[in-house]
């Protein structure tokens, strides 16, 4: 590894640490580091950094000679690194310095030996689908990131009444969901807005979509697991004059009645899986599984 890109959507006290840990092992390594340029000031200001570091601000500064995208922050820090990466295939190694982190995983405390175990070769790259959006007509704000790693929701609009989300799969009408929203989500994003709609948990390299309705008025309406190449076709029918899309954190306003297209994207991200984590692991510290002193006897 001999050069990588940072990013960190915000820089709080608590980091420092984290942050100055990260760029100690890769200077040690002799690993050329890029900072986000916004990050990179935030550390300036916050007089974190000993000397200057190359940055980059765009989509455009970054190609494929970076090997690795290392992120400080949570989950939503890794979906908006997405944005920077796109189809590039630069792989991401999140270190989480935020909440419950399913993405993060790297550990605040085992940065060093994470980055170490990388070195050496003992990871695993994880490839993650992605979906993609397409409406008709045309929506100008998703044209260039019409992309999300997580889920696509469509949602309600200054109403507290519901929508009606009509729903056909491979052209054949499957149902009209009334509720508050409708999520299409990726197994990476099985673990989070679907998951509080009482979603599945989706193992990273299935080959599956899941979509689920939020607060559906139609008590039978459940989750619904279906094949990752499913062609989706939604047609939303509201009291207000428009609705929200939102691809992973990014929200747009689109009027009533538009066509939402919704397939899995021709590109992947790449997830770097050091060997001392895996999807099992988290999901048993994260969602607190097997917390059970019945199962004490079977570790």
């Amino acid at each position: 590894m001999k050069k990588v890109a940072i990013y960190g959507q915000s820089y709080s006290i608590s980091a420092e640490k984290e942050i100055q840990i990260l760029l100690e092992v890769l200077e040690e390594n002799n690993i050329v580091s890029f900072i986000e340029k916004k990050f990179y000031d935030l550390l300036l200001k916050g007089n974190i950094l000993d000397k200057k570091y190359p940055t980059f601000s765009h989509f455009n500064d970054l190609n494929s000679s970076f090997e690795t995208l290392f992120t400080l922050g949570g989950d939503g820090t890794i979906l908006r690194a997405v944005t920077y990466i796109r189809d590039l295939g630069i792989p991401i190694l999140g270190i989480n310095t935020g909440r419950l982190g399913f993405l993060a995983t790297i550990n605040k405390k085992s940065i060093r030996e994470s980055i170490n175990l990388i070195l050496k070769g003992e990871f695993i790259i994880q490839e993650r689908t992605l979906l993609e959006v397409q409406t008709s007509p045309e929506k100008e704000e998703i044209k260039e990131l019409n992309f999300a790693l997580n889920e696509i929701t469509i949602a309600r609009k200054n109403t507290t009444s519901m929508i009606g989300v009509k729903t056909n799969l491979d052209g054949e009408y499957l149902t009209n969901y009334w509720a508050d929203g409708l999520i299409i989500a990726t197994p990476t994003g099985s673990t989070g807005y679907s998951l509080s709609c009482n979603g599945p948990v989706i193992s990273p390299n299935s080959k599956n979509l899941v979509i689920t309705p939020i607060a559906p008025h139609n008590l039978n309406a459940r989750p619904m697991v279906i094949a990752d190449d499913t062609k989706i076709q939604l047609t939303i029918n509201s009291r207000e004059k428009d609705f929200l899309i939102s691809l992973d954190s990014r929200i747009t306003s689109v009027p009533k009645n538009t066509e939402v297209h919704i397939r899995k994207a021709s590109f992947t991200v790449k997830s770097i899986i050091p060997s001392n984590q895996s999807f099992l692991q988290t999901l048993r510290s994260k969602l607190l599984w097997g917390e059970d002193t019945r199962n004490e006897t079977n570790l």
